[in-house]
C-alpha cells in the first residue's frame, strides 16, 4: 500500500521541498536573515557591475573577472533563493519535476563556473604580480573574453549531464527531498535504479574540475607569495600582498567551507539533519552575499567609487 509520501509513477509531477527539517516552525524566522542575504547579494553585485562600467579606470582583466563572478553569484541567488523564501515564507513545498531539474542546473553550472572565475582571477593575479611588465600585454581584452567564455562553457558543459541522467531514472519512492532546493545528489537518491553514474559522475565534477581549479590556484598562489617575499622591502610587500588580498579572502570562502561540508559528510554521520542542511545553506548562499563586501571594502578603486555614489552632490 503506497502512501502520501510515495508514488508509482516513474515520473512523478512534483517533488516536495521540506526547507530545514525539523525547524518548520522556525522557517518564518530563518527566512528573515536568508532574504537579508538575498537583498545584500542583489544591491551588492548590480553595485560592482554599474562601478566597473561608471568607472574607465577599472576597465581592466581584474574587474572584468570580477563582474563575471557577480553575475555568476546572481544567477545563482536568482535560481536558489526565490524558492526557499517560498517555503520558509508561504510553505510553498511543491516544485514541478521539470523545475526541480532545471534549478539543479543552474545551481550546479553556477557552482562550476565559479570556481572557473576564481582560477582566471588567480591567473591574473599571477600574471600581474610575477610578471608585471608583460601583464597589459598578456591578459588583452580578448584573451579576457575568451576565457570567461570559456569558463562559462565549461560549467554548462560539465554540469549538462546532472539533469540528463536525473531525467532518466525511475522514481518509486519518496517525492520528499529534505532541503529546500534540489541538489544533484539530493535528487538522483530518490531513484529507486542503480545511480552509480549519476553518483560517479557528481564526484569526478567535484575532484576532477573543482579539485583541480582548486590545485591550480594553490600553484599561482605559491607563485605569487614566492615574488611577493622575494621583494626588497616590507613596504614593497604589503602593498603588493594587498592587490591580491580580496582576491584570496574569495577563494578561501569558497574552497574551506566546502572542505569542512565534505569532512563532516564523511565523518559526522550522527550531526542532526536540520543542523546538517542549515550548514550547507549558509555555505552556498553566505559567499555571494560576501563577494561584493570584500571587494568593496578591500579594493580602494571599488571602494572610492563607492562613497563618491553616496556622498556627491551633484548641482
Amino acid at each position: 500500500m503506497s502512501s502520501s509520501n510515495t508514488t508509482d509513477f516513474t515520473k512523478p509531477s512534483t517533488f516536495i521541498l521540506l526547507g530545514i527539517p525539523g525547524l518548520e516552525t522556525a522557517h518564518v524566522w530563518i527566512s528573515i536573515p536568508f532574504c537579508t542575504m538575498y537583498i545584500i547579494a542583489i544591491l551588492g553585485n548590480f553595485s560592482i557591475l554599474f562601478i566597473v562600467k561608471m568607472e574607465q579606470s577599472l576597465h581592466k582583466p581584474m574587474y572584468y573577472f570580477l563582474c563575471m563572478l557577480a553575475i555568476t553569484d546572481l544567477v545563482f541567488y536568482t535560481s536558489i533563493l526565490p524558492k526557499i523564501l517560498a517555503i520558509f515564507c508561504f510553505n510553498y513545498k511543491e516544485i514541478s519535476f521539470s523545475a526541480c531539474l532545471t534549478q539543479m542546473y543552474f545551481i550546479h553550472c553556477s557552482y562550476v563556473m565559479e570556481s572557473g572565475i576564481l582560477l582566471a582571477m588567480a591567473l591574473d593575479r599571477y600574471v600581474a604580480i610575477c610578471n608585471p611588465l608583460r601583464h597589459s600585454m598578456t591578459l588583452t581584452n580578448p584573451l579576457v573574453a575568451k576565457i570567461g567564455l570559456a569558463m562559462v562553457l565549461r560549467g554548462c558543459i560539465v554540469v549538462f549531464p546532472y539533469p540528463l541522467l536525473a531525467r532518466q531514472w525511475p522514481y518509486c519512492r519518496t517525492i520528499i527531498i529534505p532541503q529546500p532546493y534540489c541538489a544533484h545528489i539530493a535528487v538522483v537518491n530518490l531513484a529507486c535504479a542503480d545511480t552509480r553514474v549519476s553518483s560517479y559522475y557528481g564526484l569526478f565534477v567535484q575532484f576532477c574540475v573543482i579539485g583541480m581549479d582548486g590545485i591550480f590556484i594553490a600553484v599561482s598562489y605559491i607563485q605569487i607569495l614566492r615574488a611577493i617575499f622575494s621583494l626588497p622591502t616590507k613596504d614593497a610587500r604589503l602593498k603588493t600582498f594587498e592587490t591580491c588580498g580580496s582576491h584570496l579572502f574569495v577563494i578561501l570562502a569558497f574552497y574551506i567551507p566546502g572542505l569542512i561540508i565534505s569532512l563532516m559528510n564523511r565523518f559526522a554521520q550522527n550531526v542532526p539533519l536540520h543542523f546538517h542542511v542549515l550548514i550547507v545553506n549558509v555555505y552556498f548562499l553566505l559567499p555571494p552575499m560576501l563577494h561584493p563586501i570584500i571587494y568593496g571594502v578591500r579594493t580602494k578603486q571599488i571602494r572610492g567609487r563607492l562613497l563618491w555614489l553616496f556622498t556627491h552632490k551633484g548641482a
